[in-house]
């Protein structure tokens, strides 16, 4: 299937394009810098065939020399075993400069592909073809990249803007309505914080919200990919406006490290997302019934929406690491209104306590199995 894409620029000092549309991936070549003479292809093991594929339409080209790298699936992905090894492949192969790296899968291989082209001789170019929905929405855009420690998510990592960004809807049709949903759960986050189109379409129809051949599901993707652009293309380096991005992540990245990133991002975010909802609604910001919309539209879609009492200890201790905190005090992105994020700005420990009591309780079973992101 084939389409006329749509383009959507991201301002900023090395400004870029971010192509969506069926069969994107094809233009590929072209979205290369034209100086490149060997390019490295990062991807995860489900997804050799197609990368072989990819590899035979730039070999035809005959000015191109074409490595791949495989990785391991999702956040076993984004250690630092795994960059030194891509940086054993880029040194051997003698890459330079005017060389490129294509991240070619979930967000863990473009964070990880993102964090070798920034690392290697200080920075070369970074072409991201990602192939689910949480890689096309959120990390395969906006130049964050990183690789995860013991001691948390995503703490090394370098801002690093990709060359270009290809999203292939072709390439989501083969994943599986959980895959689908955890990947969703980015989209509904920019449904709250500034496009509430997404959550009209999908408590309109949530199946075809969560269709990739829909025009609802298309338009909702280029929505929240949108947002990602405006917020990163004025706020780069995340010294301003871009921490709006957060919205569900403080609580949602101690989930993940509670759950030794055995979840997928996805449904950790969505039960953050309605701790902050809860939070934004006993701070006074946000009404009942916005809270309510969020519980509806995640339960819907079949987002996990709560967590284990007995856990909060252990998320605030976590959360107090994160590197959201500064200057040892927690932050968080809350609503005033849904499409109306703010920051609270250390909170005292019994809001937050109480916060978390409104979703405390017994996990239910979901998509909260490991997986690509």
């Amino acid at each position: 299937m084939s389409d006329q894409p749509t383009v959507v620029h991201v301002a900023g000092e090395t400004g870029y394009d971010v192509t969506i549309g069926f069969g994107a991936r094809h233009g590929l070549r072209q979205a290369l810098p034209a100086a490149a003479k060997k390019v490295l292809i990062v991807h995860q093991p489900t997804l050799g065939r197609i990368v072989n594929d990819i590899r035979d339409e730039l070999l035809a080209d005959g000015d191109l020399e074409v490595l791949l790298a495989e990785i391991p699936d999702a956040e076993g992905a984004k250690r630092v075993e795994v960059a030194a090894f891509l940086w054993g492949i880029l040194g051997q192969a003698d890459f330079t400069r005017t060389d490129a790296i294509v991240g070619f899968g979930g967000g863990a291989a473009t964070d990880l592909a993102g964090f070798a082209a920034a690392t290697w001789l200080r920075g070369v170019a970074v072409v991201q073809v990602p192939t689910t929905v949480l890689g096309m929405v959120d990390a395969a855009i906006g130049g964050k990249t990183g690789i995860n420690t013991a001691e948390g998510k995503n703490l090394v990592g370098a801002f690093w803007a990709p060359h270009a960004v290809l999203c292939d809807l072709e390439l989501l049709e083969p994943l599986s309505r959980n895959e689908l949903t955890a990947g969703f759960a980015e989209v509904i986050k920019a449904g709250f914080i500034r496009y509430p189109e997404i959550l009209d379409l999908v408590e309109r129809d949530p199946d075809r919200a969560l269709d990739p051949t829909s025009p609802e599901f298309r338009r909702s993707i280029e929505l929240a990919i949108r947002m990602k652009a405006e917020v990163t293309g004025s706020d780069f380096r995340e010294a301003g406006q871009r921490e709006i991005l957060n919205y569900g992540h403080t609580l949602g990245h101690a989930i993940e490290h509670a759950e030794r990133y055995q979840w997928r991002h996805g449904a950790a975010v969505s039960i953050g997302m309605m701790f902050a909802a809860e939070l934004s609604r006993l701070a006074g910001r946000l009404s009942d019934d916005a809270v309510d919309r969020h519980r509806s539209i995640l339960t819907t879609l079949g987002l996990p929406t709560t967590y284990r009492a007995g856990a909060w200890n252990q998320l605030l201790a976590t959360m107090q690491r994160d590197k959201k905190a500064r200057a040892g005090q927690l932050r968080f992105v809350v609503l005033d209104e849904i499409g109306k994020p703010s920051i609270l700005q250390a909170p005292d420990q019994s809001l937050l306590f109480a916060a978390y009591q409104e979703i405390g309780e017994e996990q239910q079973g979901g998509i909260v199995q490991t997986g690509s992101r």
